[in-house]
């Protein structure tokens, strides 16, 4: 009898021992997401992640954040998104045109976000790449293959159709398939099975408008798949997850449009201010019956966004979070207040090798130099 009481009383000590790492293991943060189905899950995703505002970038007009993805991750981002282009140096990240901002090759971006989750081995990250000059499935898969990081990749039962259940946080954390990869497009039937996990964006997700630029534009209604524009409830019953924008844009001169900076913390608000994120994906949750699984923001640090993401998931802990740095400035170092805008010296690099840029290049090189140095006065 003393002997089953000793059994009895270490079982009770296991299984409360159990149920404290249970309670106490956090999943992109937090203890409450770990039990839940990834597509029953807001992500917060950085639109345009590696396109940066600082001095690497001379300050460019076109960045979409003062950060890079590393620290994106570290503040709690879990989906990152990039445009992917061709050159002749191999597939670049490029924001609209590798003559404006050139964020360098595909495959180091992607050992970047390697060597964090190498690092972080309870978290899943999700990717979504434009691919903007057709990239094939071997394209890419070769660059993913270059960075290491096929080894957490999730592969879908089916390449061609939407899935209905997703595995848990803890599911994808346990067999270490913790990177979940979309394209902007990619035609699902030239998957093959050494591809697999690259996923065709618009078969396993719908989006609203991504074009803003006023809070009262904001919409719920299904903007892609093209199939799908406008019949919000089809987009839905579809069994695709539903991909929120939440950025601004901010027109210029010749109708250029730069990602809107000054408006960045209203619109990444939780609640209260002008188009603020958090009113905005309630709407949409009630629309769809069901909470955006994604939402894409520009300036991710302001709002704080993130918050409003703890909100629509009901967090109650959240734990491992790093605050970004401070940001830097133009006048942050003598080296760097007067550096002139990335894309404006790209081009004139291109012209003394011999190119011709376009003239739409030197118009959006001209406009980052006068918003940063006061040349042209694009203010009225």
């Amino acid at each position: 009898m003393q002997c089953l009481a000793v059994l009895a009383a270490l079982l009770s000590l296991t299984s409360a021992a159990v149920l404290e790492h249970r309670q106490t293991t956090a999943c992109n943060n937090s203890p409450d997401l770990c039990a839940r189905s990834y597509s029953a899950i807001t992500h917060l995703g950085a639109h345009n992640s590696p396109f940066v505002r600082d001095a690497s970038t001379g300050f460019s007009e076109s960045g979409n954040h003062y950060f890079n993805s590393t620290i994106q991750l570290n503040a709690g981002v879990r989906m990152l998104t990039a445009q992917v282009h061709r050159s002749d140096r191999g597939w670049l990240l490029c924001h609209t045109s590798c003559d404006l901002l050139d964020a360098g090759l595909l495959s180091d971006w992607l050992s970047e976000i390697k060597t964090w989750m190498d690092n972080n081995p309870s978290d899943v990250v999700s990717l979504l790449l434009v691919n903007a000059d057709d990239a094939t499935p071997g394209d890419l898969a070769a660059e993913f293959t270059r960075s290491g990081i096929t080894e957490y990749s999730y592969t879908p039962p089916s390449s061609t159709a939407p899935q209905l259940t997703w595995p848990t946080l803890q599911d994808l954390i346990s067999a270490n398939t913790r990177l979940m990869t979309f394209i902007a497009s990619m035609d699902p039937n030239r998957v093959d099975s050494t591809n697999a996990y690259l996923m065709d964006e618009f078969t396993f997700i719908f989006e609203n408008s991504f074009q803003n630029t006023d809070p009262s534009n904001f919409s719920c209604t299904a903007d892609r798949p093209s199939a799908l524009r406008g019949q919000t409830a089809a987009a839905v019953s579809s069994g695709r997850m539903p991909l929120q924008n939440h950025f601004l844009y901010d027109s210029q001169l010749f109708g250029i449009e730069t990602p809107d900076e000054a408006n960045a913390s209203n619109t990444n608000a939780p609640a209260g201010r002008p188009g603020n994120m958090g009113d905005a994906a309630e709407a949409c949750r009630t629309e769809w019956a069901k909470p955006p699984v994604f939402i894409l923001v520009d300036f991710f640090d302001e709002g704080p966004a993130i918050a409003a993401v703890d909100e629509l998931n009901r967090v109650t802990a959240s734990v491992g979070r790093t605050l970004p740095p401070a940001r830097e400035t133009r006048n942050s170092g003598a080296s760097s207040s007067r550096t002139l805008p990335k894309s404006l010296l790209t081009l004139v690099n291109q012209v003394k090798n011999g190119a011709n840029p376009g003239l739409g290049a030197w118009i959006w090189a001209g406009a980052d130099w006068s918003k940063t140095w006061g040349g042209w006065d694009t203010s009225s």
